[in-house]
């Protein structure tokens, strides 16, 4: 099973980042890139945040895109992390503004706490840098990586979280995170839709996405930019099996930033939003 667009065809990404998280792209950048790539409906899915979306939709109506609320949750379960997104939410949910609020808070607090380590060990970085490159958006370890390549102590971001970043190195620090089933939770709660993100990312397919599905998971990304056609193939009969709805996007950070994600390089089908939006409207 192939998705019904060519490679380099797609209309539809939707999964894209910009600064209101760790992109380096503002939310009316990705809106211009993705109107230039002839891209026709778009989700803005910025991590823990929703900053951005007001600037991406005025900008969307400028240039004829559609562009649908959406978000991304990191959450923790028993086997590691698991990333949750959220479509078609109403950014002005009391429940999740205040949960957002709790996240924001924290990486505040992560990212004071990471400098703090990485200081410790002599190594020359500032919060000042890392709130610069994070510039007003939702702080995460990308932008102490950006601020690590500007000190000299890292020849990319790649490399400052293979030697400092991730888990056993000397600024790794966790941060406060939902469960999947409460990330699902919130995103219902704003009407959104929820579905999981790369799902082979989060290791056993099959036998977490039937867990999902009984905490009320919607739908599965399943025409992610670095999946090949039997992987894609793979995840359309999972979500079928289950009654979920396929998704997919490029998960664009900016360009250059990350080989592989350029945006509007997934295969997304045309009727994707639709069937969000069906899904949406049957839970209210």
């Amino acid at each position: 099973m192939t998705s019904q667009i060519q490679r380099g065809q797609s209309r539809v990404d939707l999964h894209l980042h910009s600064t209101a998280s760790d992109g380096t792209t503002a939310p009316s950048g990705v809106v211009e890139l993705a109107a230039a790539c002839g891209l026709q409906s778009i989700a803005l899915t910025d991590h823990d945040s929703t900053a951005g979306i007001a600037e991406a939709r005025k900008a969307g109506s400028k240039v004829g895109v559609d562009v649908i609320t959406g978000i991304e949750m990191s959450t923790a379960f028993t086997r590691g992390e698991l990333h949750m997104l959220g479509y078609l939410i109403d950014p002005e949910n009391s429940t999740l503004r205040d949960r957002l609020q709790q996240f924001r808070d924290s990486r505040e607090r992560r990212a004071e706490t990471i400098v703090e380590r990485l200081q410790a060990a002599g190594i020359p970085i500032t919060l000042e840098r890392v709130l610069a490159s994070a510039a007003g958006g939702a702080i995460g370890r990308p932008h102490v990586a950006r601020a690590l390549v500007e000190a000299g102590q890292a020849k990319s971001v790649a490399d400052a979280f293979d030697r400092f970043l991730v888990p056993g190195k000397v600024g790794y620090v966790p941060h406060f995170r939902l469960t999947p089933p409460e990330a699902i939770e919130l995103i219902h709660a704003a009407n959104g839709v929820a579905v999981l993100a790369h799902p082979y990312s989060t290791g056993a397919v099959e036998t977490i996405v039937p867990e999902l599905v009984a905490d009320g998971l919607d739908g599965l990304e399943v025409f992610y930019s670095l999946y090949n056609d039997d992987q894609q193939a793979f995840l359309a009969r999972l979500a079928g099996h289950h009654d979920l709805v396929p998704t997919g996007g490029s998960d664009f950070h900016g360009t250059g930033e990350r080989e592989g994600h350029e945006i509007g390089s997934a295969n997304v089908p045309d009727d994707t939003v639709d069937r969000l939006r069906r899904v949406a409207a049957a839970k209210r």
